[in-house]
């Protein structure tokens, strides 16, 4: 097949698309019948499609491009370590500088005593890492009973078999038999949705002490960890009540639970903080990160983990890898990309300046007659809609389907946003600018 010319007309594109390329998680009859949108390019915040079209990006790709496109200190940083060392693997006691630098940098800013690093391609392979893990650590130690995982109902924690499973998204478990044995689910804390009469702080009592329900109805001496995510990002940026996690810490405590506080998305300033757990007082025990680590540049996650965790996993042989763990490349660009956080104080920014600015915009959209609830936790945000906000009432039609017109009227003229279910999502790089939020808004 002959090269494509960076001209090459849409329709082309288009129609070769169609012809080969699967889409993960798209309605391939509507695309069908459409044709997909060619992005082009990007610089800062804005995409450029093939038109010529640009392209407010309030999405950072999918939650990841935290320092902006167009970044040349990447490109180069990946360009150096081409050429020097374009691969090798870190299996059987080899390591290269780095892997070394990047796992030394991870445990820096990681509080407590998250001091090890265990490398993926991405925050799905880094969840079945953990998911193996966890297990591993209990069998270890003699109790290989010790095995089940917690896991809450509309979270996301990947797409493969293990973080396919451990996620709570039943679309997804439709196809696949999944989930696969000895994963469980409890309740997600989203009061707008589900806590009929309550108010916020009661419903996040109660829906924490369903984990402690799961436990003992699993029986304590079978239960190896619980997963979570700080804020729940695809399952529609849900900011749990304030009396959610204080409960929960103190249930993992009490029965001897490993927590894996899933910071892909939260991870890495997006909350305005390094860590999304950090807003909450909680203590985890394996954090998975992906997305930010790289600003999505390359293809790179991990599990960091504790020095309790990491003490029992390194006592003997791990059977557990990646071709592509720790990556020279990855580790190279990923490092440089937490360089530009720092230098950059992008992290002060998002707290002291973009997260101000978008949440007063944001929390005015309450005033409009369909937005029911707005939440907003850094620069990740949603607002839900409904017909009628006094009741929380859903829309007579499918549960979505509002939430879908929406999202196809932003892109169709030029902003990115996503819909879960009938909420609307933003989640644009960090270093967008008031200005650029008054035209997102």
């Amino acid at each position: 097949m002959p090269m494509i010319s960076p001209n090459a007309p849409t329709a082309e594109l288009q129609a070769l698309d169609a012809a080969h390329h699967m889409h993960p998680f798209t309605a391939n009859t509507a695309l069908g019948k459409k044709g997909v949108r060619v992005i082009a390019r990007a610089e800062g915040i804005w995409l450029t499609d093939s038109e010529g079209e640009r392209i407010l990006d309030g999405m950072a790709g999918l939650w990841c491009v935290n320092v902006g496109y167009g970044r040349k200190e990447l490109a180069d940083v990946a360009a150096r370590q081409m050429q020097e060392l374009p691969f090798y693997n870190t299996f059987f006691q080899t390591t290269h500088i780095p892997a070394i630098q990047l796992a030394a940098k991870l445990a820096e800013i990681a509080p407590g005593d998250l001091n090890h690093v265990f490398f993926a391609n991405g925050g799905s392979e880094a969840n079945d890492t953990n998911l193996r893990m966890v297990r591993h650590y209990w069998s270890a130690q003699g109790k290989p009973e010790k095995n089940a995982v917690i896991s809450r109902k509309n979270s996301y924690h990947g797409s493969t078999l293990g973080g396919a499973s451990l996620g709570g998204m039943v679309p997804m478990h439709q196809q696949g038999s999944l989930p696969i044995p000895d994963i469980h689910h409890i309740n997600q804390p989203n009061w707008w949705l589900e806590g009929g009469d309550m108010t916020p702080a009661e419903f996040g009592l109660q829906r924490a002490r369903e984990l402690e329900e799961k436990i003992l109805e699993l029986g304590e001496d079978r239960v190896a960890a619980f997963i979570a995510e700080p804020i729940q990002g695809a399952g529609g940026v849900i900011v749990p009540p304030e009396t959610y996690w204080p409960e929960i810490k103190r249930i993992l405590e009490k029965y001897d639970i490993l927590f894996i506080c899933d910071e892909v998305i939260c991870g890495f300033g997006r909350t305005g903080a390094w860590f999304g757990h950090q807003m909450f007082d909680v203590k985890p025990d394996i954090i998975t990160v992906a997305k930010g680590m790289s600003s999505g540049y390359v293809p790179i996650g991990a599990s960091v983990v504790s020095d309790k965790v990491a003490e029992v996993i390194g006592s003997g042989e791990f059977n557990h890898g990646y071709t592509y763990s720790g990556h020279p490349v990855a580790c190279a660009v990923a490092l440089e990309n937490i360089r530009i956080i720092e230098d950059e104080n992008i992290i002060g920014h998002v707290r002291d300046v973009a997260a101000p600015h978008l949440k007063g915009k944001w929390e005015a959209l309450v005033d409009h007659p369909l937005v029911g609830e707005a939440s907003i936790a850094g620069m990740m945000a949603s607002i839900a809609l409904t017909p009628h906000k006094e009741s929380r009432a859903r829309f007579a039609s499918d549960p979505g389907t509002v939430g879908y017109i929406c999202r196809e009227f932003c892109f169709a003229n030029n902003l990115v946003m996503r819909h879960v279910d009938d909420r609307m999502i933003i989640s644009p790089p960090l270093i967008v600018t008031p200005d650029e939020i008054d035209i997102l808004m």
